[in-house]
Order: C-alpha cells, then structure tokens, then sequence
C-alpha cells in the first residue's frame, strides 16, 4: 500500500495532518469542547498522558488566543514518554501515579488548582477486550487520583473510557467525585470502537476527603469514616454523541479529491514520533539487519559431537550451522 492509503481510510488522520494537528485524536477535543464549552473561563489546564501532543496544541491555540490574555493562561503536560516541545505549553515527563508529579504541577500553578483536566491516555490494546478495558480503567482511576490533587472545586475532568460491561464500577466512582458526569462520542471517534469520553463537570469531593496516591479508588472506601455505597450499586450516566451530523464519518472511506478542483497533496504527519520503543526494530528491519540466530560453529559441532574416520572421509557430509551448510571434501 501506499503512503496515500491511509489517507483514503483515516478521514481525520488526512485533516489533523492538513491543519497541523499532531494526531486525529485533537478532533475529538474539539468536538467536546463544541458539546461542553469546556474552555469557557479556563486559565489552568492540565493535559494527562499527553504525548504526542494534540490535545496540548488544543488547549494552547484554543486557550492562548482566547481574549488575548496570552500570560495568564497556563498549560501543563505530563507523560511518561519524551514530547516535542509545543509554544505555550509546560512539559513534565514524569507519572501520574506519584505525589511528586502532581505537586510539580501545583508548583507551576504558583499554588493555584487547576480548572480544567484532560486525559487521553490508552493502552497499547491486546485484542483481548477484558484485559483492555481493565487495564484502561485501572489507568482512568490514575488519573482520577492525581486529579484529586490538583484540580480546583467546580472543576472539569475529561476521560477517556472504554464501554465495558464492568463500566458501571467507573461511573459509580466518578459520581462521589462529580456533580455531573456524561459518557460522549465525539464523532471523529470510531463507531467501531468501544472507546468514549467521560465529562465530569463540578468537582466535589466528599467532606473530609484527603487525596493520597495510595487510595485504591475502586473499593468506595477512603477513610474510617468513609463505607460502601448504600443504594444500587449500578449507575447509568447520559450518553450523548458529539459533533455535526454532516461533518466527516470516522469509519467512511474517503476520495483523495475531496473537492472538485482541488487536486490532492500528500503531508507528512506534523511530528514524527520521539525516541519510540519500536525505533530500533525498525532501523534493523529497514537496513536488513533483522537475521535469525546464529548455530554453533564447525569447531564447537566437532568437540561437543566427534565425527567418525568414515564421516571424514565420506564424499561430502552436511554439517548445519545456523542457515548455513558446510561441505567437507575428502
């Protein structure tokens, strides 16, 4: 297949390229934002698992420009994994599962909470639907806790979730801390996929509530004076799908020529990847250094295995070494 193909299939994946973003994934922003209006009045944001960077590019053109206020807006992305710098946006590659990053966060801040956190982060998905969808919400609750820490009262949590059948437990837990809390699909979002977004609008954590990183969210239980849920257990949230009936459907195929008279170029994706884990796969794949590994050599096969005078003298005797086959001549 060709470089253009994908551009053919990923309706988005051509557009985020075309307008600059870093991924598709900042459509899906920009949607919720058009459902939610959650930059209204935002002048601290933080941006979880955040490489490569698009939802932080959304945050800084949508927040940078807004009134011109351009000093008083802060932008803070935390991950794991290096990112490119972006203008406007503060980086910490730390993990979002210790105290030392939420409080390097504040920091930032001069003190201050945050009004608005985001998190698109996902894990590399198996294929295996109940390992995935645990292993998203274990990384959901992740960034529940650290939003604890850092996020001001009223403030506005947006997740990314998997739709399992265990999703009730998320919701649940989302509730205590929440007024309100909404599962959207932006469309720019797979109908195929089982990925959504939560919003979580007004924060408020139950009185007397401490965040402390080595809480277990899931068992309702914070403190002694903290019990199970009383009430059902299920907890069933609005669900609404976001963005423009007639803009482009994520899982159409496209032409290349989307208008007439507009002849289509191919562009480069905005920013290659950083230091990827598969970088070194692919520089042996591309320079043909990927080989099986190497057999025993002759000297190693004769001491471990002596041949016998009648193997010696023998008009040719195949000794395999690796991929390889030696001929001895009488």
């Amino acid at each position: 297949m060709g470089r253009s193909s994908k551009d053919k299939r990923d309706i988005y994946y051509r557009l985020a390229k075309e307008e600059g973003w870093r991924a598709r994934s900042a459509f899906k922003l920009l949607q919720l934002d058009e459902e939610f209006q959650l930059f209204q009045g935002v002048q601290r944001a933080v941006d979880l698992c955040a490489a490569p960077g698009s939802w932080s590019q959304v945050l800084s053109r949508k927040l940078k420009g807004t009134n011109g206020k351009i000093s008083e807006v802060k932008i803070v992305a935390v991950d794991l994994q290096a990112m490119a710098p972006l203008p406007g946006v503060i980086q910490i590659q730390g993990d979002i599962t210790k105290v030392s990053t939420a409080q390097e966060i504040i920091r930032h801040f001069e003190g201050q909470a945050a009004d608005l956190v985001v998190c698109d982060g996902a894990p590399d998905v198996t294929g295996l639907h109940d390992i995935d969808e645990y292993i998203q919400a274990q990384l959901l609750l992740a960034a529940l806790n650290i939003t604890t820490h850092v996020l001001k009262s009223g403030g506005t949590f947006v997740a990314k979730i998997f739709r399992g059948k265990d999703v009730t437990l998320l919701y649940s837990q989302l509730k205590i801390f929440f007024r309100e809390v909404t599962c959207a699909k932006p469309r720019s979002s797979r109908n195929s996929s089982i990925e959504a977004f939560v919003v979580c609008r007004g924060y408020s954590p139950p009185e007397g509530y401490v965040p402390n990183m080595s809480n277990p969210l899931l068992d309702h239980c914070y403190d002694v004076d903290f019990n199970q849920l009383e009430g059902p257990n299920r907890v069933i949230v609005p669900f609404l799908a976001c963005g423009d009936l007639s803009a482009y459907d994520s899982d159409q195929t496209y032409p290349l020529q989307l208008e007439p008279g507009k002849e289509y170029t191919y562009v480069p994706p905005t920013q290659p990847p950083i230091c990827p884990p598969y970088q070194e796969a692919c520089f042996l794949k591309k320079n043909n250094l990927l080989s099986k590994e190497k057999g025993p050599t002759l000297s190693e096969v004769s001491t471990e295995h002596p041949m016998s005078t009648s193997e010696l003298v023998s008009p040719e005797t195949h000794v395999e070494a690796g991929v390889e086959a030696l001929v001895i001549a009488p």
